[in-house]
């Protein structure tokens, strides 16, 4: 009788379960639910918020306010940098192109950066999140590396959801693999 009871308790504990993560799940492939100022929606203190976008923060202390991402616009004097599948690591032929990124925001003190993570539409969707976020974070370490204030810098990893190819080529993948930068004026 009483293993009979554990079973049934068991089953209805990942019915529970199950029923759980495939609500959150649905959440995750909606990529444009955020909260109405246009931020990510938070879910506690994890790095995810459940809308397949992570949280934006600042280096230099956990996450902090920053402005909402509706205000940042597409930083046109600044380049994307790009990743190989399934790596975060800035590639060689790339440093130049971040370190011009860093010399724009050293000669523009008065520009806040957001750094977008995303990666190609193969993997998980939560894979691909943290991997975007890997990418902004590492993007975002090289920055200050080279003089730009933590302060300065947000992060957000959209994942999959924001592809600039949709063709299921490496050449396509390769274009989705990036950091984007916007830029707000402080």
């Amino acid at each position: 009788m009483k293993t009979a009871f554990t079973a049934i308790g068991a089953v209805a504990l990942l019915a529970l379960v199950s029923t759980g993560c495939a609500r959150m799940m649905a959440q995750s492939k909606d990529g444009t639910t955020a909260n109405s100022d246009g931020t990510p929606g938070s879910s506690g203190s994890g790095g995810g918020s459940g809308t397949g976008m992570t949280r934006a923060g600042r280096a230099g202390g956990g996450m902090a306010e920053r402005p909402p991402i509706k205000e940042f616009h597409p930083a046109t004097e600044m380049v994307d940098v790009h990743f190989d599948f399934d790596r975060y690591d800035i590639r060689a032929e790339d440093e130049p192109l971040l370190e011009s990124n860093a010399a724009w925001l050293r000669t523009n003190k008065g520009y806040l950066v957001l750094i977008e993570g995303h990666a190609d539409e193969r993997g998980t969707v939560e894979y691909n999140v943290a991997l975007g976020e890997r990418r902004a974070k590492m993007t975002q370490n090289y920055l200050i590396s080279h003089g730009i204030d933590s302060r300065r810098i947000s992060i957000i990893s959209y994942g999959e959801n924001r592809q600039l190819c949709t063709d299921a080529t490496e050449r396509c993948w390769a274009k989705n693999r990036r950091a984007h930068f916007r830029i707000k004026r402080m």
